[in-house]
């Protein structure tokens, strides 16, 4: 879904990706943030997205995300596995669900995050700094009183 965002809209920050896909899957996924930005931490690392911070339209600081060469042809892969994948479940009655493999891949990247785990958090941290702050400005704008836009999710 970030891929397909970031194709879609071009540059976005993290908390405007959420909204889209959010606004996109009609489901509020405000209970989700936590997964998103390590899943853009993962992206950028298997450097299907890059980052680089600026300012958002309401003078914050804030990281924005762009989609690489790899990531384009990371989303055609995709979208063709996914037509594959359809097409076979289609002609079972029933699919078993759950059932998961990790690679390779993804182990050596867990290994070599360990090693930088130290900058990936910091940068975690001052990402979801900036995107509560984002998320507080904007239920001010909607009329929320400041202590129940700090606490609203």
């Amino acid at each position: 879904m970030v891929l397909k965002t970031l194709q879609a809209l071009g540059p976005l920050h993290g908390y405007g990706i959420a909204r889209r896909i959010e606004q996109t899957s009609r489901r509020p996924a405000g209970r989700n943030y936590g997964t998103l930005y390590p899943a853009l931490l993962k992206l950028e690392q298997e450097g299907y997205i890059c980052s680089e911070w600026g300012t958002s339209d309401n003078n914050r600081k804030a990281k924005y995300y762009k989609l690489t060469r790899a990531g384009r042809k990371q989303l055609e892969k995709e979208a063709r596995d996914w037509e594959q994948t359809t097409e076979i479940l289609a002609r079972f009655p029933r699919a078993r669900k759950g059932i998961r493999m990790r690679s390779l891949r993804a182990l050596l990247l867990q290994v070599g995050g360990l090693f930088r785990k130290a900058q990936y958090d910091a940068d975690l941290s001052c990402e979801l700094e900036s995107h509560l702050r984002m998320h507080i400005e904007e239920n001010l704008r909607a009329g929320m009183r400041p202590e129940e836009a700090r606490r609203q999710r």
